[in-house]
């Protein structure tokens, strides 16, 4: 009896901590969720993205756009640079991306998928919510780079999002975001984004340099830095195709 009571003792404890370890280990969508509240924040907020795209045997692209963004379904993109660009202005609202050009008296409308400069999507700027638009899982541990990351794998959860799938490194304990790997839907990796120089921005320490590289065309990737990070209230009417006509007349 003695020893049937003892194992039964040391099972119970031993599925105790079990049940313990698993309840402290939070979920890959709560992961996600939290790496996207310390990529930006969650209130309304603009920030300037200066973005350099590198190609061998050629001179650097630059680019100069401010971005408006409330909550995680409205933002304006803004081109500044170059001069033949400047003027041009993204409107995301929910699922829906136009671009307003200031020689056309329409908006065209465009997928986020599409490429808006070297590396960059145009889903890159305008949306960058992973945990809205995917269903995350969680795949395995990993280090990388001397941090201890949880790798995530994120699927498309609704159509027209940016990439179709998605390969998400996320350090532990602090849940920064890390590195993401995008695929097309034929499971080809298309680019790597890796995450870094994580400084205070908008009252938060996080990544201010974001750089996509090729995985198929050696040496050319696009190197996104944000600054000025600003939290506001922007009024719901900015984000309107009738605002932006006004505003670019």
């Amino acid at each position: 009896m003695p020893i049937r009571r003892s194992a039964a003792l040391f099972l119970i404890s031993l599925l105790a901590n079990t049940t313990v370890m698993a309840a402290e280990a939070p979920s890959a969508e709560d992961t996600v969720t939290a790496a996207d509240q310390i990529r930006f924040p969650d209130e309304g907020f603009q920030v300037s993205v200066n973005v350099t795209s590198l190609v061998p045997n050629r001179d650097p692209e630059l680019h100069e756009y401010q971005v408006l963004q409330s909550g995680h379904d409205k933002s304006v993109v803004r081109t500044l640079a170059p001069a033949s660009e400047a003027g041009q202005v993204m409107l995301l609202r929910g699922p829906d991306l136009w671009v307003f050009l200031p020689e056309v008296s329409q908006p065209v409308r465009l997928p986020l998928s599409q490429r808006l400069t070297g590396q960059v999507a145009n889903g890159d700027l305008a949306r960058a919510n992973f945990a809205g638009d995917y269903a995350a899982t969680f795949v395995k541990e990993e280090n990388m780079e001397g941090r201890k990351c949880r790798v995530l794998e994120l699927t498309a959860a609704r159509k027209g999002v940016t990439y179709h799938r998605v390969l998400y490194w996320v350090e532990k304990g602090t849940n920064r975001p890390v590195k993401a790997e995008f695929y097309t839907l034929s499971k080809r990796l298309m680019k790597t984004g890796l995450y870094s120089e994580f400084k205070e921005l908008g009252g938060k320490v996080r990544p201010t340099k974001l750089t996509l590289i090729d995985a198929l065309k050696s040496g050319e990737q696009s190197v996104l830095v944000y600054s000025s990070l600003k939290v506001r209230d922007i009024p719901d009417k900015v984000f309107t195709k009738d605002f932006l006509r006004k505003l670019k007349n």
